[in-house]
Protein backbone atom coordinates (compact mmCIF):
# COMPACT_ATOMS: atom_id res chain seq x y z
CA UNK A 1 0.00 0.00 0.00
CA UNK A 2 1.09 3.36 -1.04
CA UNK A 3 1.76 6.35 1.26
CA UNK A 4 -1.30 8.10 -0.12
CA UNK A 5 -3.86 5.07 0.29
CA UNK A 6 -2.96 5.00 3.74
CA UNK A 7 -3.19 8.43 4.21
CA UNK A 8 -7.01 8.16 2.61
CA UNK A 9 -7.61 5.34 4.53
CA UNK A 10 -6.42 6.23 8.05
CA UNK A 11 -5.65 9.92 7.84
CA UNK A 12 -2.73 12.25 7.86
CA UNK A 13 0.09 12.65 10.29
CA UNK A 14 1.09 15.79 11.83
CA UNK A 15 4.79 16.47 12.12
CA UNK A 16 5.90 15.80 15.53
CA UNK A 17 9.74 16.01 16.91
CA UNK A 18 11.68 14.22 19.73
CA UNK A 19 11.16 17.02 22.09
CA UNK A 20 7.46 17.12 21.70
CA UNK A 21 7.84 13.56 22.99
CA UNK A 22 9.79 14.48 25.98
CA UNK A 23 7.25 17.21 26.83
CA UNK A 24 4.15 14.73 26.50
CA UNK A 25 6.24 12.10 28.55
CA UNK A 26 7.31 14.39 30.97
CA UNK A 27 5.82 12.73 34.27
CA UNK A 28 5.98 9.30 32.77
CA UNK A 29 7.80 6.85 35.43
CA UNK A 30 9.23 3.92 32.83
CA UNK A 31 12.25 4.08 30.83
CA UNK A 32 11.22 5.60 27.22
CA UNK A 33 13.66 6.60 24.57
CA UNK A 34 13.60 7.70 20.56
CA UNK A 35 13.69 5.51 17.44
CA UNK A 36 13.74 5.45 13.97
CA UNK A 37 14.61 8.03 11.58
CA UNK A 38 15.49 10.57 14.54
CA UNK A 39 17.65 8.35 16.38
CA UNK A 40 19.96 7.92 13.38
CA UNK A 41 19.62 11.97 12.88
CA UNK A 42 20.55 12.84 15.95
CA UNK A 43 23.95 10.11 15.82
CA UNK A 44 24.77 11.70 12.58
CA UNK A 45 23.70 15.10 12.65
CA UNK A 46 22.43 14.52 8.73
CA UNK A 47 19.00 16.16 8.65
CA UNK A 48 16.57 13.80 6.75
CA UNK A 49 12.95 13.79 6.08
CA UNK A 50 10.70 11.82 8.86
CA UNK A 51 7.44 11.08 8.17
CA UNK A 52 6.54 10.68 12.13
CA UNK A 53 8.44 10.35 15.61
CA UNK A 54 9.24 7.24 16.75
CA UNK A 55 8.96 6.66 20.74
CA UNK A 56 9.80 3.51 22.29
CA UNK A 57 8.70 1.71 25.31
CA UNK A 58 9.19 -1.73 26.79
CA UNK A 59 5.78 -3.82 26.33
CA UNK A 60 5.29 -4.25 29.15
CA UNK A 61 4.45 -0.40 30.31
CA UNK A 62 1.71 -0.06 28.26
CA UNK A 63 -1.22 0.43 30.83
CA UNK A 64 1.43 3.01 32.51
CA UNK A 65 1.29 5.06 29.26
CA UNK A 66 -2.19 4.62 28.87
CA UNK A 67 -2.64 5.82 32.28
CA UNK A 68 -0.65 9.07 31.47
CA UNK A 69 -2.13 9.89 28.24
CA UNK A 70 -5.54 9.50 29.91
CA UNK A 71 -8.00 12.87 29.06
CA UNK A 72 -4.84 14.13 26.56
CA UNK A 73 -4.55 11.14 23.69
CA UNK A 74 -6.38 8.44 22.55
CA UNK A 75 -4.23 5.12 22.53
CA UNK A 76 -4.99 2.64 19.22
CA UNK A 77 -3.63 -0.39 18.81
CA UNK A 78 -1.85 -0.44 15.00
CA UNK A 79 -1.51 -4.25 14.21
CA UNK A 80 -0.77 -5.78 10.90
CA UNK A 81 -3.22 -3.04 9.00
CA UNK A 82 -6.23 -3.46 11.70
CA UNK A 83 -6.60 -0.98 13.83
CA UNK A 84 -8.90 -0.46 17.03
CA UNK A 85 -8.82 1.91 20.35
CA UNK A 86 -7.39 1.04 23.49
CA UNK A 87 -10.15 0.55 26.03
CA UNK A 88 -8.74 1.25 29.63
CA UNK A 89 -5.26 0.03 31.05
CA UNK A 90 -6.11 -3.69 31.32
CA UNK A 91 -7.21 -3.77 27.15
CA UNK A 92 -5.08 -6.66 26.27
CA UNK A 93 -2.56 -5.73 23.42
CA UNK A 94 -1.70 -8.95 21.10
CA UNK A 95 1.75 -10.05 20.98
CA UNK A 96 1.86 -9.41 17.46
CA UNK A 97 1.31 -5.85 17.81
CA UNK A 98 4.06 -4.15 17.42
CA UNK A 99 3.26 -0.38 17.45
CA UNK A 100 1.05 1.99 19.01
CA UNK A 101 -1.04 5.10 17.46
CA UNK A 102 -1.43 8.41 19.22
CA UNK A 103 -3.63 11.42 18.45
CA UNK A 104 -5.84 14.29 20.41
CA UNK A 105 -9.37 12.23 19.27
CA UNK A 106 -11.12 10.84 16.24
CA UNK A 107 -11.06 14.01 14.12
CA UNK A 108 -7.44 14.65 14.47
CA UNK A 109 -4.50 13.92 12.92
CA UNK A 110 -1.68 11.15 14.12
CA UNK A 111 0.58 12.27 16.00
CA UNK A 112 2.96 9.71 17.84
CA UNK A 113 3.70 5.97 16.41
CA UNK A 114 5.13 4.27 19.82
CA UNK A 115 7.54 0.99 18.93
CA UNK A 116 6.83 -1.28 21.86
CA UNK A 117 10.07 -3.38 22.51
CA UNK A 118 10.47 -6.46 23.53
CA UNK A 119 12.62 -5.57 26.58
CA UNK A 120 12.04 -5.41 30.63
CA UNK A 121 13.29 -2.94 32.50
CA UNK A 122 17.15 -4.59 32.23
CA UNK A 123 16.80 -5.95 29.17
CA UNK A 124 16.16 -6.16 25.57
CA UNK A 125 15.83 -9.20 23.24
CA UNK A 126 15.50 -8.38 19.46
CA UNK A 127 12.23 -9.38 18.12
CA UNK A 128 13.13 -11.13 14.95
CA UNK A 129 15.81 -13.39 16.76
CA UNK A 130 16.08 -14.03 20.51
CA UNK A 131 19.66 -14.89 20.48
CA UNK A 132 20.31 -11.54 20.26
CA UNK A 133 19.90 -9.37 23.63
CA UNK A 134 22.08 -6.56 25.07
CA UNK A 135 20.72 -5.33 28.93
CA UNK A 136 18.80 -2.57 28.19
CA UNK A 137 21.32 0.19 29.40
CA UNK A 138 23.45 -0.92 26.43
CA UNK A 139 20.85 0.13 23.54
CA UNK A 140 20.31 3.56 24.32
CA UNK A 141 22.44 6.36 24.72
CA UNK A 142 21.39 10.62 25.57
CA UNK A 143 21.48 13.58 23.92
CA UNK A 144 20.34 16.92 24.84
CA UNK A 145 18.65 15.06 28.22
CA UNK A 146 16.60 12.75 25.64
CA UNK A 147 17.13 8.69 25.21
CA UNK A 148 17.82 7.13 21.78
CA UNK A 149 18.25 4.14 20.49
CA UNK A 150 21.55 3.54 19.71
CA UNK A 151 22.34 3.38 15.77
CA UNK A 152 23.98 0.04 15.99
CA UNK A 153 20.49 -1.12 16.91
CA UNK A 154 18.91 0.98 15.26
CA UNK A 155 20.54 -0.55 12.24
CA UNK A 156 20.25 -3.85 12.64
CA UNK A 157 15.88 -3.20 12.79
CA UNK A 158 16.38 -1.59 9.67
CA UNK A 159 18.35 -4.39 7.96
CA UNK A 160 15.21 -6.81 7.17
CA UNK A 161 13.30 -3.86 5.01
CA UNK A 162 16.45 -2.55 3.44
CA UNK A 163 13.82 -0.16 2.09
CA UNK A 164 16.44 3.33 0.01
CA UNK A 165 15.99 5.46 3.34
CA UNK A 166 17.71 2.13 5.47
CA UNK A 167 20.24 2.45 3.00
CA UNK A 168 20.66 5.66 3.50
CA UNK A 169 20.57 5.75 7.04
CA UNK A 170 23.18 2.87 7.10
CA UNK A 171 26.00 5.32 4.92
CA UNK A 172 25.34 7.68 7.51
CA UNK A 173 25.79 5.90 10.47
CA UNK A 174 28.41 3.29 9.50
CA UNK A 175 31.34 5.16 8.77
CA UNK A 176 30.49 6.87 12.54
CA UNK A 177 30.43 3.79 14.24
CA UNK A 178 33.14 2.76 17.16
CA UNK A 179 35.03 -0.10 16.45
CA UNK A 180 32.77 -1.93 19.38
CA UNK A 181 29.62 -1.22 17.66
CA UNK A 182 30.85 -2.28 14.73
CA UNK A 183 31.81 -5.41 15.43
CA UNK A 184 28.43 -6.02 17.65
CA UNK A 185 26.44 -5.03 14.21
CA UNK A 186 28.30 -7.66 11.46
CA UNK A 187 27.55 -10.32 14.60
CA UNK A 188 23.87 -8.90 14.73
CA UNK A 189 23.81 -8.70 11.14
CA UNK A 190 25.31 -12.66 10.94
CA UNK A 191 22.67 -14.43 12.94
CA UNK A 192 19.51 -12.34 11.95
CA UNK A 193 20.46 -11.86 8.28
CA UNK A 194 23.03 -13.94 7.18
CA UNK A 195 24.63 -13.00 3.86
CA UNK A 196 23.06 -8.90 4.47
CA UNK A 197 24.99 -6.82 2.34
CA UNK A 198 25.67 -4.47 4.94
CA UNK A 199 28.18 -7.33 6.57
CA UNK A 200 30.38 -6.95 4.04
CA UNK A 201 30.59 -3.19 3.70
CA UNK A 202 31.14 -3.13 7.79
Amino acid sequence: MNHDEMLRLWGPWVTRTPADVAELLTGFGPVWWIAGGWAIEAFTGAKRDHSDVDPSICRSDIAPLYRHLSGRKDVWIADSGTFRALLDADDPVPRTCENLWLRAGGAEPWEYDVSLMDATSESWTFKRDPRITLPLHDILWTKEGIRYLRPEVQLLHKARGLRPQDQLDFDASAPLLDTASVRWLRWALDVAHPGHPWINSL
